[in-house]
């Protein structure tokens, strides 16, 4: 369903492109929602950018290639500092041996020379002598041909190793590059084809007689119990309600929420380590999809609620910081009308380092007015109660400042995405 799909990709865009969302959001404000789209790449710009993708895709596997032949190439015989290497080891070992046998000479000269009898003659000592001095003259020479044989055989080698350690860094970077690649074009492809199934459901009508997709603030989504405070490294449970305050039945209602954090500064996005789930009260938890919606609820009548449990988990590891819980929901019936809430609701609270402490805090209040859902009776079977989880640093939610931007943009998306799913019959149920 094309509302579902521009909902998600709405709070994904405000959460992670902020500066753009500065430049669309005075657009709804001035009520030109066509100013919305002039930010959106067409689809002759996502092919362009899909081609670029595969290009540098194929130059990556071509540099990995041949960063992989180059270090198989420097550790084969045939290398020149390979070769190097293999000689200068080869006369350095031939160096240590004529060293050892001069030595050798050396004690055997000494040995002959003390071993004359007491009857030689004095030549004959003195040519003893001789011998022995020849002998350590020979070893000294041995000795320094030996130690510079060695340095040439440890440098060849160091030249041999370092170019070997060297290209291997270039072929760890280049299949770094190449995994990088790969997931650039990836997901370049996956924006085209996503486009392109976007265009080709934008140009179907609905099946049935029914409308297109319209806003409907009536339809609520409120979050129960959600702390203004959590601690890293807990978890917290909360209940997220729909209510159908219209005056008609919805067939299926799908409850849409999204976290997003980031530490003290605003600045680093810590997504990664805040897990979002829900449970209906027949299932196990489950994460929230990649599109940030969980299963539909319905049929849901006039003025009928349905509770869903939630929860928050927050790795321990994760910064003292500030997170934003986006809810909101979107409904199809069986006969194509189709439509949701007009704006994202924003809870915000804080994220308190692991281990801390703050006592009792109230829970985090929506971004936007709360819904009026007085005179409306529960769904039957839909109820769960939250149950609180443990709570984090003391001091009130300053979430709002650092955070702003994203939720504020958000909030503005929100209402484009279903100006824009307004326009136009809805696409595939999907």
């Amino acid at each position: 369903m094309k509302i579902r799909r521009t909902l998600a990709t709405a709070v994904a865009a405000a959460v992670t492109a902020p500066v753009l969302l500065l430049s669309v959001t005075p657009a709804f404000a001035d009520d030109k929602p066509a100013a919305q789209t002039q930010n959106k790449p067409s689809i002759a710009d996502l092919e362009k950018a899909a081609e670029a993708a595969q290009t540098a895709y194929d130059n990556a596997v071509a540099a990995e290639k041949a960063a992989l032949a180059a270090v198989e190439a420097a550790v084969a015989d045939t290398d020149p500092l390979t070769a190097a290497a293999k000689t200068a080891k080869e006369k350095a070992d031939a160096a240590a041996t004529a060293k050892a046998e001069a030595d050798q000479a050396v004690v055997d000269a000494k040995a002959a020379r003390d071993s004359l009898p007491e009857t030689a003659t004095d030549e004959e000592k003195t040519a003893a002598q001789t011998k022995v001095t020849e002998a350590e003259t020979a070893a000294t020479t041995a000795t320094e041909a030996a130690a510079t044989a060695a340095t040439e055989s440890d440098a060849a080698a160091k030249a041999r190793d370092d170019n070997r350690v060297a290209l291997a860094r270039a072929l760890d970077t280049a299949r770094k590059a190449l995994e990088k690649a790969l997931a650039d074009k990836n997901a370049a492809d996956e924006a085209l084809a996503k486009a392109k199934e976007e265009e080709a459901e934008g140009g179907e009508d609905g099946d049935g007689d029914g409308e297109a997709c319209v806003p409907e603030p009536k339809l609520t989504t409120v979050v129960k119990g959600l702390p203004s405070t959590v601690v890293a490294g807990t978890t917290t449970n909360f209940t997220l309600q729909v209510t159908n305050g219209t005056k008609k039945r919805l067939d299926e209602v799908y409850p849409f929420a999204y976290v997003h954090a980031t530490d003290k500064s605003g600045m680093k996005d810590i997504d990664d380590l805040v897990h979002l789930q829900w449970s209906s009260s027949s299932s196990k938890w489950q994460n929230v999809d990649n599109e940030h919606y969980m299963d539909a609820i319905g049929p849901m009548k006039a003025g009928a609620k349905a509770d869903i449990k939630m929860r928050l988990k927050i790795d321990a590891k994760a910064p003292a910081g500030n997170g934003v819980t986006f809810v909101a929901g979107d409904y199809w019936n069986d006969n194509g009308d189709c439509g949701g809430t007009p704006d994202l609701e924003g809870y915000e609270f804080l994220i308190a380092a692991a281990g801390s402490n703050p006592g009792n805090v109230p829970d985090a209040k929506p971004g936007t007015s709360k819904p009026n859902d007085s005179d409306l009776t529960p769904q039957s079977g839909g109820s769960a109660s939250p149950a609180g989880g443990t709570l984090a640093s003391t001091g009130s939610s300053s979430a709002t400042s650092q955070l702003a931007l994203a939720s504020g943009a958000a909030l503005a998306i929100g209402a484009g995405a279903v100006f824009v799913v307004r326009r136009r019959k809805a696409g595939a149920h999907v």
